[in-house]
C-alpha cells in the first residue's frame, strides 16, 4: 500500500514510517520540519515539505499520488506550552486537521490513523483509565486533540471515514537510529540521559508529597516501537472496522524516582536529582489500560521493563552525539 505519513520527520512518524517501509509499504512523508528534521525521514520514503493548514499544498499532493489511507502525526505536543499560548494549538492540531479530512473527503479517501492523546481524559477518576472514561482535558493540548476526535465522530457518521484515534501518554525508547529529540527538551528520560552525558548537572523532580508509592508522580512509560505496531496494526483493522477508539500503554506505572533509578542502573552514572514543588496540573497516577486493543486486535507490548526501554533510549543519546561534531 502507499501511506501518507503527516509528521513522518518526528519521533514517533518517523518510527511509524520506519516500521512501514520495513513491512514492504510506500510512504510519502508530509512534513513542515517546524519541530522534525529532513533527516530523520527514513530512507526509501518520499519526502513531500509542507504543512498540513496549507490547502493549497494537500489538494496538489492528493492530486499527484494515490494513496490507501493516511496517518497523521502532525502537531504540536506540549502540554505546558499549550495554557500559555492555546490559539496556536487550535490552530496547528484542531483547524489543520479539519483542513486535512476535508481534502482527503475530496479525494474520497475514508481511511485515517490519527495519533491522539490520553490527555484527553485529564485528572483521572480511577486508573488505569478505560476508553469509555470522562473526556475532561485539563490543558488545550488534549483539548486541541478531543475537538479532532469530535470532527472525526461526525464525519465518520456523515460521510463513512474510517478511523482509529490512538491515545497514549509517554512515549519512549528507540530503535536503531531513530530516537527521541526534541527542541527545547522537556520529556523525562531524555533529560535524565542529559545528565548523564554531561549536558546538565541535575535532574530536577517536581513534587515529592504524591499519594504514590514514593510521593513522586507515577506515568506510563511505553517503548516507541511497540507503539508503533499498534498504529500499524490499526491500519490494517480498519479494512475490518469503521471505527476504532484505543489507549496505548506499557499496563503499569512507573514513578519520576522509578524512572531515575533505572537511568543509574542503565547509564552507570549518579544523576543528582534537585528536589522542588509540585507543579500547578500534574496529576499524581496516569497509566491508561491497554486491554481493549489487546482484547479485539491482539496487540501486546513487548518491551514493558523499564531499564529495556531507557537502555534503548540510552544507546541511541550516546550515538546521537558522538555523530555531532
Amino acid at each position: 500500500m502507499n501511506i501518507l505519513v503527516t509528521g513522518g520527520a518526528g519521533y514517533i512518524g518517523g518510527t511509524v514510517t520506519q516500521l512501514l517501509l520495513e513491512r514492504g509499504h510506500s510512504v510519502v512523508v508530509y512534513d513542515n520540519l517546524c519541530h522534525g528534521k529532513r533527516s530523520m525521514v527514513p530512507p526509501g520514503a518520499a519526502f513531500v515539505e509542507g504543512d498540513v493548514a496549507d490547502s493549497k499544498r494537500l489538494e496538489e499532493l492528493f492530486a499527484s499520488d494515490s494513496f490507501a489511507g493516511v496517518m497523521h502525526f502532525a502537531a504540536l505536543i506540549e502540554a505546558g506550552e499549550s495554557m500559555q499560548k492555546p490559539e496556536i494549538y487550535f490552530r496547528n492540531n484542531t483547524a489543520a486537521t479539519l483542513g486535512l479530512l476535508e481534502a482527503m473527503l475530496r479525494k474520497n479517501l475514508k481511511r485515517l490513523v490519527f495519533s491522539s492523546t490520553a490527555a484527553v481524559y485529564g485528572e483521572p477518576v480511577s486508573t488505569p483509565i478505560v476508553e469509555d472514561a470522562a473526556l475532561c482535558p485539563t490543558n488545550a493540548y488534549g483539548e486541541s486533540k478531543l475537538l479532532v476526535e469530535h470532527m472525526l465522530s461526525w464525519i465518520h457518521r456523515v460521510h463513512g471515514l474510517r478511523y482509529a484515534s490512538l491515545r497514549y501518554f509517554n512515549v519512549a525508547g528507540a530503535i536503531p537510529a531513530r530516537g527521541e529529540a526534541h527542541e527545547p527538551e522537556s520529556h523525562l528520560i531524555p533529560l535524565i540521559l542529559d545528565v548523564a552525558l554531561g549536558r546538565r548537572k541535575n535532574i530536577k523532580i517536581f513534587g515529592q508529597d504524591y499519594p504514590t508509592p514514593d510521593g513522586t508522580c507515577v506515568r506510563d512509560y511505553i517503548h516507541v516501537k511497540d507503539l508503533a505496531e499498534a498504529h500499524l496494526l490499526a491500519f490494517q483493522a480498519l479494512d475490518g472496522h469503521d471505527r476504532m477508539i484505543y489507549n496505548l500503554g506499557n499496563g503499569r506505572g512507573f514513578s519520576v524516582r522509578e524512572v531515575v533509578d533505572s537511568a543509574r542502573r542503565v547509564t552507570g552514572h549518579p544523576i543528582p536529582v534537585e528536589e522542588l514543588p509540585r507543579r500547578p496540573g500534574d496529576p499524581a497516577i496516569l497509566i491508561a489500560s491497554s486491554a481493549k486493543i489487546g482484547t479485539e486486535l491482539g496487540w501486546k507490548p513487548k518491551y514493558t521493563q523499564l531499564d529495556e526501554i531507557v537502555q534503548s533510549a540510552w544507546e541511541w543519546h550516546q550515538q546521537r552525539y558522538q555523530k555531532q561534531p
